[in-house]
């Protein structure tokens, strides 16, 4: 009963802020005055004249498209010099090198596609410089590119015969500005308060407690007897020769707060140490993780009612139940994501529970924080990949074999269950376009949305954007299993090691971003092929939603009838999960079977 208490707090607490979240979203967005444009519209003005911006331009959808990738392929490029010539540049009190070619390319691809894979481990691998600069930056307009698009999107489905689809510019700047800064600034002075460090000074060193001993491979010598002074350990009254005494630690300080409110706002989930927000610094208290878990979902679930809200002011007829019905979907699949990894979180593996050596009463806590237990993990693990975020407070390799395939079901299902900031969204529309359009086949009608026909143009760019993600995530995860040097990378072989590959391409094919752990993908095949997925799984569904934009925007609205389907009731609400389950979840059931079933099929039958 207290962790369905705890399920409910978190789920309630979500969607009380996202509610008029949403709201405020809408009205920026719209360009309507809200209660930040007094003091923010000066600061919007002046940068359009500082750039030389046309607010009032209205784009077709070949130069909105146009904008969006040059915009981010410059991203790109500047993120890659940084890492490329990192050792050169200011900030880097640890004197930290350049990264290589391929890590810096996979690293470039993954935070400028808000993707936010980390194939190292940042406090011993970027700078104070590329932290901040580099990706932090990217946490931004990566994120803001994001729900530009879902705008172009909106504004394509509501208006009538015209070639306009708004202006990227203008739509990046106010969501950068009118949402994400004012938000970021205020969480990082919370978490700053609450003891995540926000500092340019470089790493501290401390004295132990008590100092350890470790031998010349560097594993710990146990129940040591350490002579300090004498520089001396024994073991079994035994003198262990080439060990080495620890009497300090290195506390890894970067500007910390101000890109961990980024990473998890904005849907991007890169955190400035390995251990992510699993690790004190970045999330100290119950406070910081009750934050940090909201803002995994908050903008995505808050951009479901901004859609509805937004229709609705463009004449759609029942705008703001279109908009409930997809959060409907989204939420439903949510809630049933939270109850399986939930049951099998709760029990131990039978491993874990042979000869009562492990206390199994609090659940499967292998890899998880005490501090956090079985349900505040499993909900940050089921929301971080509901949404694209991929920020993790516990070790996906460690769940049991059904619940880490849960996280990993949810980024192949295409990070459609509220996904990442926009991107979730209109890739959500775009299965709500192919539910519609099967519906109509099933009556004999011409499918309709929003009052506007869906005609073959719309339908094959909705099937490039439904279909993308399993393309990347198979043929990539594909290639990887079939090369024999991928082994070397994995930490289980078998049922486990193929998760691990499975999951890492999931992960890139999805925009996610989090890890199995354990799985070393810092090589120049895995960098670039990861790289390349995150890439095409990013920009091919963006492309066919402005291109799906661009047409709808050109046609009249027609008149509802008595024959016209509803897309906002119950049944179309289940119509269009069972859509989402087929293309997503059958596309990956060989694989699935071949990974975390089997692996679970081998659990249950352990003597």
């Amino acid at each position: 009963m207290n962790s369905v208490l705890q399920y409910v707090l978190y789920v309630g607490i979500l969607v009380a802020f996202a509610i008029p979240l949403g709201f405020y979203m809408s009205k920026v967005m719209d360009g309507e005055k809200t209660i930040v444009s007094r003091v923010l519209g000066p600061v919007e003005r002046g940068i359009y004249k500082l750039l030389r911006i046309d607010p009032e331009e209205d784009m077709g959808w070949k130069k909105y498209l146009a904008a969006a990738l040059l915009f981010n392929l410059f991203g790109f490029i500047v993120l890659l010099l940084i890492l490329l010539f990192q050792g050169y540049l200011p900030w880097n009190p640890q004197h930290l090198g350049n990264l290589s070619w391929h890590l810096a390319f996979n690293t470039a691809a993954s935070f400028t596609t808000n993707t936010n894979w980390q194939a190292y481990s940042g406090e011993v691998t970027l700078s104070n410089f590329s932290q901040a600069m580099g990706l932090t930056v990217q946490n931004f307009v990566s994120a803001a590119s994001g729900i530009a698009v879902l705008w172009c999107l909106i504004r394509g489905l509501t208006h009538v015969k015209k070639n306009g689809v708004g202006n990227f510019w203008k739509d990046l700047t106010r969501c950068t500005l009118y949402i994400l800064l004012p938000i970021c600034l205020m969480s990082t002075i919370v978490l700053t308060q609450q003891g995540v460090p926000q500092s340019l000074s470089g790493n501290q060193y401390v004295d132990l407690v008590e100092p350890i001993a470790v031998d010349a491979e560097g594993n710990e010598l146990k129940a040591a007897e350490i002579d300090v002074d004498a520089g001396t350990v024994t073991v079994d009254g035994e003198v262990v020769e080439d060990a080495q005494i620890i009497t300090q630690e290195v506390l890894p300080l970067y500007p910390q707060a101000s890109q961990v409110s980024m990473k998890q706002l904005g849907t991007n989930g890169g955190g400035v140490l390995g251990l992510n927000s699993a690790h004190p610094f970045e999330n100290p208290t119950v406070l910081t993780n009750m934050i940090e878990m909201v803002f995994l979902l908050i903008i995505a679930v808050g951009l479901c009612f901004s859609f509805g809200r937004s229709i609705t002011t463009r004449g759609v007829t029942k705008g703001m139940k279109q908009g409930v019905a997809i959060f409907m979907a989204m939420f439903i699949l949510m809630a049933v994501a939270l109850w399986i990894g939930a049951a099998q979180e709760a029990n131990a593996t039978p491993v874990l529970e042979q000869n009562g050596i492990v206390d199994t009463t609090l659940g499967n806590m292998e890899g998880k924080e005490t501090r956090f237990g079985v349900t505040t993990s499993n909900t940050w693990a089921v929301w971080t990949t509901c949404a694209s975020n991929g920020s993790v407070n516990s070790m996906h390799d460690s769940y049991t074999p059904l619940g880490g395939m849960i996280p990993m079901l949810l980024m192949m299902l295409g990070e459609v269950v509220f996904g990442g900031v926009g991107c979730g969204l209109y890739g959500m529309i775009g299965f709500v376009i192919l539910t519609v359009f099967i519906a109509g086949l099933m009556v004999g009608r011409t499918p309709e949305y929003l009052g506007k026909k869906i005609e073959p143009r719309e339908m094959r760019m909705a099937v490039l954007l439904c279909l993308a993600t399993p393309i990347a995530i198979l043929v990539g995860s594909g290639i990887a299993a079939l090369l024999p040097g991928t082994a070397d990378s994995l930490n289980n072989l078998g049922a486990h090691g193929l998760s691990e590959v499975l999951y890492a391409y999931s992960s890139a094919g999805g925009n996610n971003g989090s890890a199995f752990a354990g799985f070393n993908a810092n090589t120049p095949f895995l960098n670039t092929s990861i790289g390349l997925v995150m890439i095409f799984a990013r920009f091919v569904p963006m492309t066919a939603t402005v291109a799906i934009a661009g047409s709808m925007a050109t046609k009249k609205r027609v008149a509802q009838s008595a024959g016209t389907l509803s897309t906002c009731n119950v049944m179309f609400v289940f119509l269009l999960i069972l859509i989402v389950l087929i293309i997503g979840a059958l596309s990956f059931f060989p694989a699935l079977s071949l990974g975390p079933i089997a692996e679970f099929t081998q659990m249950i039958g352990f003597d």
